[in-house]
């Protein structure tokens, strides 16, 4: 049964002419009635003549207006490395000791990042890692001998952009709290980073058919994208 805040939220909004997100900030705005800091998430519906086999989109963005969010990032590095993960903020650094707590399913953590030496440890536990989305990915900087930028963009808003197993994808661009000028930038950000990974899984024809945004508890709007992906 839809709550009395839920009744009064507009009805019948996916029905609207889509437009612009400048335009539609007021009004997801206005739809956060909760007394927590609502996300503002987008919603791309992949074009049906894709074939969802063929996509394969997964990447990360380093969003210019943050998350607002406190990732715990995890780092197993070699110990000349354990300073510079440290000093970038990690919340959890170890070497073989710490490799042998995560296989025994420490998971207390939300990002996992490592060198590339250490990587080859981490491959045994694709069982334990892989199920909770936590392997680290040299495509998506989580494998880096550069230990103090990779955490640091975990830190500072990066976030991994992929398609589910029916080609949709989902990626929150901040809160209610942040400007519509921090907003505004992160969505451009992941406009971006949509139109080049199209360019290197070379898909013909456009990628999204359409795109929606919505806050964390309410209605969803269409969005209208200032050219097509």
């Amino acid at each position: 049964m839809a709550s009395k805040r839920y009744k009064k939220l507009p009805e019948k909004t996916k029905d609207l002419n889509a437009e612009s997100i400048e335009k539609l900030l007021l009004e997801i705005k206005k739809n956060c009635t909760t007394k927590f800091d609502e996300s503002l998430d987008l919603s791309f519906q992949i074009n049906h003549k894709q074939k969802k086999s063929e996509v394969n989109i997964r990447t990360v963005v380093n969003l210019p207006g943050g998350t607002g969010k406190n990732v715990k990032v995890a780092v197993v590095c070699e110990d000349n490395k354990v300073k510079d993960a440290k000093d970038a903020g990690a919340d959890i650094v170890g070497g073989d000791d710490f490799v042998e707590r995560i296989k025994d399913g420490e998971l207390d953590f939300e990002k996992l990042i490592c060198t590339p030496g250490m990587m080859i440890k981490l491959s045994k536990l694709g069982k334990v890692l892989g199920p909770k989305g936590l392997m680290p990915n040299p495509k998506l900087g989580s494998v880096s001998e550069n230990i103090k930028e990779a955490v640091t963009n975990a830190k500072s808003g990066q976030v991994e952009i992929r398609n589910d197993k029916d080609g949709n994808i989902g990626v929150s661009i901040g809160k209610k709290s942040f400007s519509d000028d921090q907003l505004i930038k992160n969505y451009n950000a992941i406009f971006e980073a949509l139109e080049k990974e199209k360019s290197n899984n070379t898909l013909k024809g456009d990628l999204i058919k359409n795109t929606f945004i919505t806050s964390t508890m309410g209605v969803s709007y269409k969005l209208k994208l200032g050219k097509a992906i």
